[in-house]
Protein backbone atom coordinates (compact mmCIF):
# COMPACT_ATOMS: atom_id res chain seq x y z
CA UNK A 1 0.00 0.00 0.00
CA UNK A 2 3.18 2.33 0.95
CA UNK A 3 3.94 1.57 -2.72
CA UNK A 4 1.00 2.50 -4.44
CA UNK A 5 0.62 5.84 -2.04
CA UNK A 6 4.22 6.70 -3.74
CA UNK A 7 3.29 6.79 -6.92
CA UNK A 8 -0.02 8.05 -7.03
CA UNK A 9 1.78 11.08 -4.99
CA UNK A 10 3.78 11.42 -7.84
CA UNK A 11 2.59 14.97 -9.62
CA UNK A 12 4.07 16.88 -12.87
CA UNK A 13 6.75 18.86 -12.54
CA UNK A 14 5.58 22.70 -13.28
CA UNK A 15 6.21 24.24 -16.64
CA UNK A 16 9.87 26.42 -16.65
CA UNK A 17 8.88 30.23 -16.36
CA UNK A 18 11.75 30.67 -19.48
CA UNK A 19 12.69 28.80 -22.21
CA UNK A 20 14.80 25.58 -21.99
CA UNK A 21 15.36 22.38 -22.85
CA UNK A 22 17.97 24.62 -25.67
CA UNK A 23 21.41 25.27 -26.68
CA UNK A 24 22.88 28.56 -26.76
CA UNK A 25 25.44 29.59 -28.83
CA UNK A 26 28.08 32.32 -27.83
CA UNK A 27 29.90 32.90 -24.89
CA UNK A 28 28.62 31.75 -21.46
CA UNK A 29 28.98 34.82 -19.72
CA UNK A 30 27.02 36.93 -21.65
CA UNK A 31 24.75 34.19 -22.14
CA UNK A 32 23.84 34.04 -18.68
CA UNK A 33 23.90 37.75 -18.38
CA UNK A 34 21.64 37.91 -20.46
CA UNK A 35 18.74 35.72 -18.26
CA UNK A 36 16.61 36.18 -15.66
CA UNK A 37 17.98 36.92 -12.07
CA UNK A 38 17.44 33.98 -9.85
CA UNK A 39 16.00 31.69 -12.55
CA UNK A 40 17.80 28.16 -12.07
CA UNK A 41 17.90 25.28 -9.90
CA UNK A 42 21.66 24.16 -10.59
CA UNK A 43 24.98 25.20 -12.17
CA UNK A 44 27.49 22.50 -13.25
CA UNK A 45 30.40 23.92 -15.20
CA UNK A 46 33.24 21.97 -16.69
CA UNK A 47 35.27 24.84 -17.69
CA UNK A 48 38.40 25.35 -19.25
CA UNK A 49 41.62 23.61 -17.10
CA UNK A 50 43.78 25.77 -18.76
CA UNK A 51 46.25 22.40 -19.07
CA UNK A 52 49.51 24.66 -20.36
CA UNK A 53 50.61 22.34 -22.29
CA UNK A 54 54.24 23.00 -24.29
CA UNK A 55 54.86 20.06 -26.30
CA UNK A 56 53.15 16.93 -27.92
CA UNK A 57 52.55 14.24 -25.55
CA UNK A 58 53.14 10.80 -27.11
CA UNK A 59 52.96 6.91 -26.07
CA UNK A 60 56.10 4.75 -26.15
CA UNK A 61 55.79 2.84 -29.49
CA UNK A 62 55.66 6.86 -30.91
CA UNK A 63 51.87 7.41 -30.93
CA UNK A 64 50.54 11.06 -30.15
CA UNK A 65 48.08 11.23 -27.54
CA UNK A 66 45.02 13.38 -28.09
CA UNK A 67 45.62 15.98 -25.40
CA UNK A 68 43.89 18.64 -24.70
CA UNK A 69 45.78 21.71 -27.34
CA UNK A 70 42.27 23.91 -28.82
CA UNK A 71 42.31 27.48 -28.29
CA UNK A 72 39.63 27.24 -26.11
CA UNK A 73 41.65 26.02 -23.07
CA UNK A 74 44.30 28.25 -23.39
CA UNK A 75 44.84 31.25 -21.74
CA UNK A 76 47.68 33.94 -21.62
CA UNK A 77 48.62 33.94 -17.81
CA UNK A 78 47.00 32.77 -14.72
CA UNK A 79 46.13 36.08 -13.80
CA UNK A 80 44.02 36.06 -17.47
CA UNK A 81 42.06 32.38 -16.71
CA UNK A 82 41.64 34.37 -12.41
CA UNK A 83 39.76 36.69 -14.26
CA UNK A 84 37.92 34.51 -16.51
CA UNK A 85 37.03 32.20 -13.60
CA UNK A 86 35.75 35.44 -11.73
CA UNK A 87 33.39 36.73 -14.45
CA UNK A 88 31.89 33.00 -15.32
CA UNK A 89 31.14 32.52 -11.27
CA UNK A 90 29.34 35.98 -11.01
CA UNK A 91 27.19 35.42 -13.75
CA UNK A 92 26.36 32.02 -12.76
CA UNK A 93 25.58 33.09 -9.31
CA UNK A 94 23.30 35.93 -10.31
CA UNK A 95 21.10 33.16 -12.12
CA UNK A 96 20.46 30.81 -9.03
CA UNK A 97 17.96 31.19 -6.90
CA UNK A 98 18.02 31.44 -3.16
CA UNK A 99 18.33 27.52 -2.92
CA UNK A 100 20.30 26.65 -5.91
CA UNK A 101 23.60 24.96 -6.00
CA UNK A 102 26.86 25.21 -8.55
CA UNK A 103 28.71 22.57 -9.06
CA UNK A 104 32.02 22.61 -10.98
CA UNK A 105 34.61 20.01 -11.76
CA UNK A 106 38.67 20.23 -12.61
CA UNK A 107 42.07 18.65 -12.66
CA UNK A 108 44.90 20.11 -10.43
CA UNK A 109 45.72 22.26 -13.39
CA UNK A 110 42.51 24.80 -12.41
CA UNK A 111 40.08 23.51 -9.48
CA UNK A 112 42.19 25.16 -6.93
CA UNK A 113 42.23 28.20 -8.40
CA UNK A 114 38.50 27.89 -8.88
CA UNK A 115 37.47 26.62 -5.48
CA UNK A 116 39.33 29.68 -4.48
CA UNK A 117 37.12 32.36 -6.43
CA UNK A 118 34.47 30.18 -5.48
CA UNK A 119 35.03 31.00 -1.95
CA UNK A 120 36.03 34.62 -2.85
CA UNK A 121 32.18 34.72 -4.64
CA UNK A 122 30.09 34.23 -1.84
CA UNK A 123 29.45 30.16 -2.45
CA UNK A 124 29.77 28.25 0.42
CA UNK A 125 31.33 24.96 -0.03
CA UNK A 126 29.53 21.76 0.81
CA UNK A 127 31.90 19.18 -0.46
CA UNK A 128 34.78 18.50 -2.77
CA UNK A 129 33.85 15.06 -4.35
CA UNK A 130 36.60 13.06 -5.78
CA UNK A 131 36.26 11.23 -8.90
CA UNK A 132 38.48 8.26 -9.44
CA UNK A 133 38.65 7.16 -12.85
CA UNK A 134 38.22 3.07 -12.96
CA UNK A 135 40.29 3.32 -16.57
CA UNK A 136 42.66 6.32 -16.34
CA UNK A 137 45.27 7.38 -18.86
CA UNK A 138 48.45 6.13 -17.59
CA UNK A 139 51.66 8.46 -17.67
CA UNK A 140 53.56 7.58 -20.53
CA UNK A 141 56.88 9.38 -19.35
CA UNK A 142 56.82 7.92 -15.84
CA UNK A 143 57.67 11.03 -15.06
CA UNK A 144 54.79 10.98 -12.26
CA UNK A 145 52.32 9.61 -10.62
CA UNK A 146 49.08 8.90 -13.11
CA UNK A 147 46.62 10.67 -12.88
CA UNK A 148 43.54 8.75 -11.85
CA UNK A 149 41.20 11.63 -10.74
CA UNK A 150 39.58 14.89 -11.21
CA UNK A 151 37.81 16.98 -8.45
CA UNK A 152 34.25 18.26 -8.15
CA UNK A 153 33.13 20.83 -5.66
CA UNK A 154 29.82 21.28 -4.75
CA UNK A 155 28.74 24.66 -3.20
CA UNK A 156 25.44 26.46 -2.27
CA UNK A 157 24.83 29.84 -3.31
CA UNK A 158 25.44 31.06 0.73
CA UNK A 159 26.10 29.60 4.15
CA UNK A 160 22.77 29.49 4.82
CA UNK A 161 21.16 28.91 1.69
CA UNK A 162 18.56 25.47 2.00
CA UNK A 163 19.90 23.70 -1.04
CA UNK A 164 18.54 20.28 -2.00
CA UNK A 165 19.87 16.73 -1.63
CA UNK A 166 18.42 13.94 -1.79
CA UNK A 167 20.15 11.75 1.11
CA UNK A 168 18.28 8.77 0.69
CA UNK A 169 18.37 8.71 -2.99
CA UNK A 170 22.42 8.45 -2.86
CA UNK A 171 22.03 5.70 -0.44
CA UNK A 172 19.49 3.37 -2.43
CA UNK A 173 21.96 3.96 -5.60
CA UNK A 174 24.66 2.50 -2.91
CA UNK A 175 23.13 -0.57 -1.34
CA UNK A 176 22.07 1.21 1.55
CA UNK A 177 25.12 2.73 2.59
CA UNK A 178 26.16 6.49 2.77
CA UNK A 179 27.46 8.27 -0.40
CA UNK A 180 31.21 8.61 -0.09
CA UNK A 181 32.61 12.25 -1.44
CA UNK A 182 34.97 9.40 -3.37
CA UNK A 183 33.13 8.26 -6.62
CA UNK A 184 34.68 5.37 -9.18
CA UNK A 185 33.40 5.98 -12.32
CA UNK A 186 34.91 5.28 -15.67
CA UNK A 187 35.94 7.18 -18.15
CA UNK A 188 34.12 7.53 -21.17
CA UNK A 189 34.92 4.41 -23.80
CA UNK A 190 33.31 2.30 -26.57
CA UNK A 191 30.10 3.23 -27.41
CA UNK A 192 29.46 6.45 -25.18
CA UNK A 193 32.63 8.29 -26.43
CA UNK A 194 31.31 10.44 -29.57
CA UNK A 195 32.86 10.51 -32.31
CA UNK A 196 33.12 12.46 -35.27
CA UNK A 197 34.85 11.34 -38.76
CA UNK A 198 36.11 8.80 -36.26
CA UNK A 199 37.80 11.29 -34.32
CA UNK A 200 36.83 11.54 -30.23
CA UNK A 201 34.35 14.48 -31.00
CA UNK A 202 35.84 16.34 -27.46
CA UNK A 203 38.63 15.65 -25.76
CA UNK A 204 37.10 15.80 -21.92
CA UNK A 205 33.59 14.40 -22.84
CA UNK A 206 32.47 13.40 -19.55
CA UNK A 207 31.00 10.37 -18.52
CA UNK A 208 26.74 10.06 -18.22
CA UNK A 209 27.71 8.29 -14.88
CA UNK A 210 28.82 11.06 -13.23
CA UNK A 211 26.29 13.44 -14.36
CA UNK A 212 23.33 10.86 -13.42
CA UNK A 213 24.80 10.90 -10.11
CA UNK A 214 25.46 14.76 -9.95
CA UNK A 215 21.47 15.45 -10.97
CA UNK A 216 19.97 12.83 -8.96
CA UNK A 217 21.31 14.05 -5.81
CA UNK A 218 20.51 17.43 -6.21
CA UNK A 219 17.69 18.70 -8.15
CA UNK A 220 14.01 17.43 -8.74
CA UNK A 221 11.79 16.41 -11.87
CA UNK A 222 11.35 19.93 -13.53
CA UNK A 223 14.46 21.64 -12.20
CA UNK A 224 16.45 24.26 -14.58
CA UNK A 225 19.78 23.25 -15.06
CA UNK A 226 22.53 25.57 -16.69
CA UNK A 227 25.59 24.49 -18.24
CA UNK A 228 27.87 27.11 -19.23
CA UNK A 229 30.70 24.57 -20.73
CA UNK A 230 28.05 22.20 -22.88
CA UNK A 231 30.32 20.57 -25.35
CA UNK A 232 28.97 17.67 -26.58
CA UNK A 233 25.35 18.16 -24.20
CA UNK A 234 26.32 15.41 -21.23
CA UNK A 235 24.63 17.27 -18.94
CA UNK A 236 21.63 18.04 -21.32
CA UNK A 237 21.19 14.04 -22.05
CA UNK A 238 20.89 12.88 -18.52
CA UNK A 239 18.36 15.82 -17.72
CA UNK A 240 16.56 14.76 -20.36
CA UNK A 241 16.68 11.18 -19.33
CA UNK A 242 16.07 12.30 -15.53
CA UNK A 243 12.95 14.79 -16.50
CA UNK A 244 15.22 17.79 -15.57
CA UNK A 245 15.18 21.11 -18.23
CA UNK A 246 18.31 22.15 -19.34
CA UNK A 247 20.12 25.69 -21.21
CA UNK A 248 23.45 24.62 -21.88
CA UNK A 249 25.69 27.58 -23.63
CA UNK A 250 28.53 26.65 -26.04
CA UNK A 251 30.71 28.68 -28.25
CA UNK A 252 32.38 26.20 -30.32
CA UNK A 253 29.72 25.07 -33.51
CA UNK A 254 31.55 21.83 -33.84
CA UNK A 255 30.29 21.14 -30.48
CA UNK A 256 26.67 22.24 -30.64
CA UNK A 257 26.10 19.96 -34.27
CA UNK A 258 27.21 17.22 -31.92
CA UNK A 259 25.40 18.07 -28.47
CA UNK A 260 21.91 18.45 -30.37
CA UNK A 261 22.05 15.20 -32.55
CA UNK A 262 22.64 13.71 -28.95
CA UNK A 263 19.99 14.89 -27.46
CA UNK A 264 17.12 14.86 -30.03
CA UNK A 265 17.73 10.81 -30.35
CA UNK A 266 16.86 10.59 -26.52
CA UNK A 267 13.81 9.71 -25.03
CA UNK A 268 13.42 10.73 -21.04
CA UNK A 269 12.39 7.68 -18.79
CA UNK A 270 9.37 6.62 -18.43
CA UNK A 271 7.36 3.61 -16.77
CA UNK A 272 4.96 2.78 -13.67
CA UNK A 273 1.38 3.80 -13.61
CA UNK A 274 2.05 7.47 -14.18
CA UNK A 275 4.35 9.37 -16.87
CA UNK A 276 7.11 10.26 -15.54
CA UNK A 277 6.81 8.07 -12.38
CA UNK A 278 10.15 6.38 -13.28
CA UNK A 279 12.01 9.77 -11.57
CA UNK A 280 10.43 9.18 -8.37
CA UNK A 281 13.51 8.20 -5.40
CA UNK A 282 13.46 7.23 -2.57
CA UNK A 283 12.79 9.99 0.46
CA UNK A 284 12.97 7.99 3.43
CA UNK A 285 11.09 8.85 7.02
CA UNK A 286 12.12 12.68 6.27
CA UNK A 287 10.72 12.49 2.97
CA UNK A 288 6.85 11.62 3.89
CA UNK A 289 3.96 13.62 4.99
CA UNK A 290 4.02 14.15 8.78
CA UNK A 291 1.08 12.65 10.36
CA UNK A 292 0.30 13.60 14.44
CA UNK A 293 -0.92 10.81 16.70
CA UNK A 294 -3.81 12.30 17.08
CA UNK A 295 -4.99 12.21 13.35
CA UNK A 296 -4.54 8.14 13.89
CA UNK A 297 -6.98 8.98 17.44
CA UNK A 298 -9.62 11.02 15.67
CA UNK A 299 -9.79 9.08 12.19
CA UNK A 300 -10.89 5.51 14.70
CA UNK A 301 -7.70 4.17 13.99
CA UNK A 302 -6.28 4.13 17.85
CA UNK A 303 -9.24 4.96 19.54
CA UNK A 304 -9.24 6.73 23.24
CA UNK A 305 -8.75 4.40 26.10
CA UNK A 306 -6.56 2.15 24.28
CA UNK A 307 -4.02 0.66 26.34
CA UNK A 308 -0.17 0.95 24.66
CA UNK A 309 2.78 -1.46 25.99
CA UNK A 310 6.32 -1.31 24.71
CA UNK A 311 7.56 -4.60 23.31
CA UNK A 312 9.00 -5.96 26.42
CA UNK A 313 5.64 -5.58 27.95
CA UNK A 314 7.31 -3.27 31.18
CA UNK A 315 5.30 -0.12 30.71
CA UNK A 316 1.65 0.61 29.78
CA UNK A 317 -0.18 3.76 28.71
CA UNK A 318 -3.46 4.67 28.29
CA UNK A 319 -4.72 6.73 24.85
CA UNK A 320 -6.79 10.08 25.92
CA UNK A 321 -8.91 11.70 23.57
CA UNK A 322 -6.68 14.55 22.32
CA UNK A 323 -4.19 12.69 20.95
CA UNK A 324 -1.81 12.68 24.39
CA UNK A 325 -1.44 9.76 27.17
CA UNK A 326 -1.16 8.94 30.50
CA UNK A 327 0.61 6.84 32.58
CA UNK A 328 -0.04 6.79 36.60
CA UNK A 329 0.19 10.59 37.22
CA UNK A 330 2.20 11.48 34.13
CA UNK A 331 0.73 12.58 30.89
CA UNK A 332 2.41 13.71 27.36
CA UNK A 333 2.91 13.12 23.78
CA UNK A 334 4.05 9.30 22.60
CA UNK A 335 7.57 10.57 22.47
CA UNK A 336 7.25 12.24 25.95
CA UNK A 337 5.94 9.26 27.87
CA UNK A 338 8.08 6.56 25.84
CA UNK A 339 11.02 8.25 26.63
CA UNK A 340 10.15 8.71 30.82
CA UNK A 341 9.00 5.32 31.22
CA UNK A 342 12.94 4.33 29.82
CA UNK A 343 14.42 7.01 31.60
CA UNK A 344 15.97 8.39 28.43
CA UNK A 345 16.31 12.10 27.43
CA UNK A 346 14.36 11.04 23.93
CA UNK A 347 12.70 8.24 21.92
CA UNK A 348 10.55 7.51 19.25
CA UNK A 349 6.91 6.97 20.31
CA UNK A 350 5.90 5.40 16.89
CA UNK A 351 8.50 2.22 17.23
CA UNK A 352 8.19 2.16 21.03
CA UNK A 353 4.49 1.92 21.81
CA UNK A 354 2.37 -1.10 20.58
CA UNK A 355 -1.21 -2.36 20.57
CA UNK A 356 -2.07 -5.68 21.10
CA UNK A 357 -3.97 -7.31 18.43
CA UNK A 358 -4.86 -10.91 18.29
CA UNK A 359 -2.53 -11.76 20.86
CA UNK A 360 0.03 -9.52 18.90
CA UNK A 361 1.90 -6.57 19.28
CA UNK A 362 1.52 -3.96 16.57
CA UNK A 363 3.47 -0.94 16.60
CA UNK A 364 2.06 2.35 16.68
CA UNK A 365 4.03 2.88 13.47
CA UNK A 366 2.05 0.14 11.44
CA UNK A 367 -1.07 1.96 12.32
CA UNK A 368 0.36 5.10 10.75
CA UNK A 369 1.58 3.67 7.82
CA UNK A 370 -2.42 2.63 7.21
CA UNK A 371 -3.21 6.11 7.90
CA UNK A 372 -0.62 7.83 5.30
CA UNK A 373 -2.04 4.99 2.63
CA UNK A 374 -5.75 6.16 3.39
CA UNK A 375 -4.53 9.65 3.04
CA UNK A 376 -2.61 9.02 -0.09
CA UNK A 377 -5.03 7.44 -1.78
CA UNK A 378 -7.76 9.83 -1.14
Amino acid sequence: MTHRWRMSKFKAPAAPAIATDRIIRGDCIAAMNAMPEACVDLVFADPPYNLQLAHNLHRPEGGKVAAVDDDWDKFASYATYDEFTRAWLTAARRILKPDGAIWTIGSYHNIFRVGAALQDAGFWILNDIVWRKANPMPNFKGTRFTNAHETLIWAAKSETAKYKFNYHAMKAMNEELQMRSDWLIPICTGGERLKTDGVKAHPTQKPEALLYRVLLACTEPGDIVVDPFFGTGTTGAVAKLLGRHFIGIEREEKYVKVAEERIASLLPLSGGDMPGSAWEVSQGKRGETRIPFGSLVESGLVRPGTRLIDPQRRHQAEVRADGSLSMGAKTGSIHQLGAAAQGLPSCNGWTFWHIEEAGKLVPLDAKRAVYRASVGSA
